[in-house]
């Protein structure tokens, strides 16, 4: 598996991830209103098991924004609340709140870099360190083993092509001589 085809298939994951949450997001904010609970992008995020932060970006804070609203026409009477940001400020009560399950997030997200972190480090470690380049690298020594004796042995056949071709000379040179001695032979013995 190549680098390229590795990061297009973590980008893929954490795509399918991002789009996963999303859709977890926006069915925690029909059931809360349905069950007639207050959404809050921290009940949200409490019930989809995501980050205020993926509540409050686009895409998911269009329909919180729209639950509420929904909500606030439906209560009846003067003690209707406003959606959260307009009208009163928050109670200490309320901030205290909100403030411990950022602090419980950021925890979480902190724990999760980490671990990511470590996978991270540990996988591009077994890249680097690992039977993958060992492979290729012995691979290419026992390849270039095999052509420095194949050179030689084509070497040596060479050799012993030109020695052949010598002898074939010097037989040929013999057998030519011999004739010769043999046709004076033959004609002596005619005379």
């Amino acid at each position: 598996m190549t680098a390229t085809t590795r990061t297009q298939a973590m980008l893929a994951a954490r795509a399918k991830a991002s789009h996963g949450k999303r859709q977890r997001a926006l069915a925690a904010v029909r059931d809360l209103e349905a069950a007639g609970t207050p959404v809050t992008a921290t009940a949200v995020a409490t019930a989809a098991g995501v980050s205020t932060w993926l509540v409050h970006a686009d895409g998911v804070r269009e329909h919180l924004e729209a639950a509420q609203r929904r909500q606030a026409d439906r209560q009846p009477g003067p003690s209707t609340a406003a959606p959260p940001g307009r009208g009163e400020p928050a109670s200490q009560a309320s901030l205290r709140t909100s403030l411990a399950v950022a602090r419980d997030e950021i925890r979480r997200l902190r724990d999760e870099r980490d671990k990511l972190r470590a996978r991270l480090r540990l996988q591009l470690g077994a890249e680097i360190e690992g039977p993958g380049r060992a492979e290729p690298i012995a691979r290419v020594a026992s390849l270039q083993a095999a052509s420095r004796q194949l050179a030689a042995e084509r070497d040596a056949r060479a050799a012993e092509a030109s020695h052949a071709q010598r002898r074939i000379r010097e037989l040929e040179d013999e057998l030519t001589a011999a004739r010769e001695s043999l046709r004076r032979a033959i004609r002596q013995v005619n005379r």
